[in-house]
């Protein structure tokens, strides 16, 4: 959600290579692609709603009251809808027990469009107080590992509750610090995307040119680099590249 659509695509097409392309929910949508493959939307009703600018995960449900009333009868809240959408969609915004903002969509949803995979965003990462609190949430509102198809799969990997769709991990769930938490609006209970780049370095010189900034140093792994950065707008978001990817790309 942002509150500028042109200076939002400018920023995100620079910083990741995203093009863009409007979408039949009016002038204040758009979708972003990479080699033709959707990865993110932005919606441009930050100020009209009155709502945060910040980038919020969507999960598929098959029914969206059905979904709304397991949120309510957990102590979730539910701030918008569901809404009936012109292409024959349904959608809600809603926070967890803890504050963490989500939303649901029960309706058409693109075959490619996948997180975890190709081109998409590699992994979103829910920020909370207990992980196994807000897995027992979340299974129960999305129905994850209930063994219907196409349902998640929920494992304990590393001191972490892993998300995977067909053996692909698409979330994981942290627990951290409360108290340090409240002082840091990076660390405070909230679901947070990662972002695929070939290379951090050009992604954050192209960031800090257009307006954003990085709000953590680069941290490494094994596996890969990441750095968390805000758009002009202030929404979060993290980089990561694979250390699998010669650096030279």
């Amino acid at each position: 959600m942002a509150r500028d659509m042109e200076a939002s695509q400018r920023f995100y097409s620079a910083v990741v290579g995203w093009s863009f392309r409007r979408t039949r929910l009016g002038e204040g949508f758009s979708v972003a692609r990479v080699d033709g493959v959707p990865v993110a939307g932005i919606g441009a009703l930050a100020g009209d709603l009155a709502v945060a600018v910040a980038w919020t995960p969507y999960f598929a449900v098959d029914d969206a009251d059905v979904a709304v009333g397991r949120i309510r009868e957990r102590s979730g809240t539910v701030a918008v809808g569901p809404v009936s959408f012109p292409i024959g969609g349904r959608g809600a915004l809603a926070a967890d027990v803890d504050g963490a903002v989500f939303g649901i969509w029960e309706g058409p949803v693109s075959s490619d469009w996948r997180v975890g995979r190709g081109p998409a965003p590699a992994w979103l990462e829910l920020r909370t107080r207990n992980a196994f609190d807000a897995a027992l949430f979340y299974g129960e509102v999305l129905e994850w590992a209930t063994g219907r198809p196409g349902c998640c799969e929920v494992s304990y990997e590393e001191d972490q509750v892993v998300l995977r769709h067909d053996g692909e991990p698409v979330a994981r769930l942290n627990s951290g610090p409360v108290e340090a938490a409240s002082y840091s609006p990076h660390s405070r209970p909230r679901w947070h995307v990662h972002f695929r780049v070939p290379r951090l370095e050009p992604a954050i010189e192209a960031a800090v040119s257009l307006g954003g900034r990085s709000v953590s140093d680069i941290t490494s792994n094994a596996r890969e680099r990441w750095v968390a950065l805000r758009d002009p707008d202030g929404a979060l978001f993290t980089l990561t590249t694979s250390l699998t990817t010669p650096l030279s790309l």
